[in-house]
C-alpha cells in the first residue's frame, strides 16, 4: 500500500512538473509582429493601412531628399524637410550657413529677403496615376517634388499668378529660392539635379502630385520644346524609368517651363 501510494505521489509530481513547465514557456513566448487585424490599441487607422518601403516600387526610391517613402493603400507617401542639398545665397542668416552659404554674383541677380527654412512636407502622389477627366489647375505653392525633396512650383509668381518675369532674377545659381515663410523651390530646370552624372539633362527629375513623371529638357540628345509637348506640358512614351511607357512633364526654357494648363491627371495632396 506503501508503495503504491509512493509511486502515485511520484506520477502527480511529475504531471504538475511538466504543467508548470508548458505553462512558463507559452507566458515567455511573444510575437515578434502582430497580424494586421491584431496591432496594437495605440497604432492608429494610417499605420493599419501603411505598407512598408521595401514594397515601394524603385521608381519612388529615386527621391532621396525624402525622410520617409511608404505606401498608403493606393497613395505614395513622401516625407521630407524640404531645404535643398546644395549652396545657396539664401542659406545666409541660417542655422546652415557654414556649410551651404554661397554668394551668387551674377550681375543680373536680385537677392529677395527671405531664407530658406525647413519644413515637415507630407506629400500624397498616387500610385498608379492615371489621365483625369477634369484637369485640375495647378496652385501657388507646392505642386510636386524634385528628387532633392524640393519643392516644384508653377510657372506664376504669387499671390496673383503674375508672370515671373520679375521674379526670375531672385533665383539663384541652381534656380530656385525661398518664398516669405522660407520655403525654398524651383520654378525652373533644378541645375543642381541636371548637372549631375547620373541624373542628367534627360533624366527623372522628380513627380508632379498627380503622380506623373517630370524629366528633364533634354531627350533623346535633342533639347525639348513647347512644340514637343501637349497643353499640360508633357507626352506618352517609353522612359529609363518606364520601359511600358507613361505619360511624363518635361522642363523646358521658355514659359511654362514645368506644367502647362493643369494637371494631367488627378493630383494628391502637400501639407506642410
Amino acid at each position: 500500500m506503501k508503495l503504491f501510494k509512493c509511486i502515485s505521489l511520484l506520477i502527480l509530481s511529475t504531471t504538475l512538473f511538466f504543467a508548470c513547465s508548458d505553462s512558463e514557456e507559452v507566458d515567455n513566448t511573444t510575437p515578434t509582429t502582430l497580424p494586421s487585424d491584431q496591432n496594437n490599441d495605440d497604432s492608429s487607422d494610417d499605420q493599419d493601412d501603411e505598407t512598408p518601403t521595401a514594397d515601394v516600387p524603385d521608381v519612388y526610391k529615386k527621391i532621396y531628399g525624402a525622410t520617409d517613402i511608404y505606401l498608403e493603400n493606393d497613395m505614395v507617401v513622401i516625407e521630407m524637410e524640404g531645404i535643398p542639398d546644395h549652396n545657396s545665397p539664401y542659406y545666409q542668416n541660417t542655422e546652415w550657413a557654414s556649410e551651404r552659404y554661397e554668394a551668387y554674383n551674377n550681375q543680373d541677380f536680385a537677392k529677395n529677403p527671405n531664407v530658406i527654412a525647413s519644413v515637415d512636407r507630407t506629400v500624397k502622389i498616387p500610385l498608379n496615376p492615371t489621365v483625369a477627366s477634369n484637369h485640375q489647375e495647378t496652385q501657388l505653392g507646392t505642386m510636386g517634388i524634385a528628387l532633392n525633396g524640393v519643392a516644384f512650383y508653377n510657372q506664376y509668381a504669387g499671390p496673383n499668378n503674375q508672370p515671373l518675369t520679375d521674379e526670375i532674377f531672385s533665383f539663384d545659381q541652381y534656380n530656385g529660392h525661398p518664398q516669405n515663410v522660407g520655403v525654398y523651390h524651383y520654378h525652373l530646370e533644378p541645375t543642381f539635379l541636371t548637372a549631375q552624372d547620373t541624373i542628367g539633362r534627360e533624366g527623372l527629375l522628380g513627380f508632379l502630385l498627380d503622380g506623373f513623371p517630370v524629366y528633364g529638357p533634354m531627350e533623346n540628345g535633342s533639347a525639348v520644346i513647347n512644340d514637343d509637348l501637349d497643353d499640360y506640358h508633357g507626352h506618352t512614351h517609353a522612359t529609363e524609368d518606364y520601359p511600358d511607357g507613361t505619360y511624363h512633364y518635361h522642363v523646358t526654357s521658355e514659359a511654362p517651363y514645368i506644367n502647362g494648363n493643369g494637371y494631367y491627371g488627378t493630383p494628391g495632396s502637400s501639407t506642410d
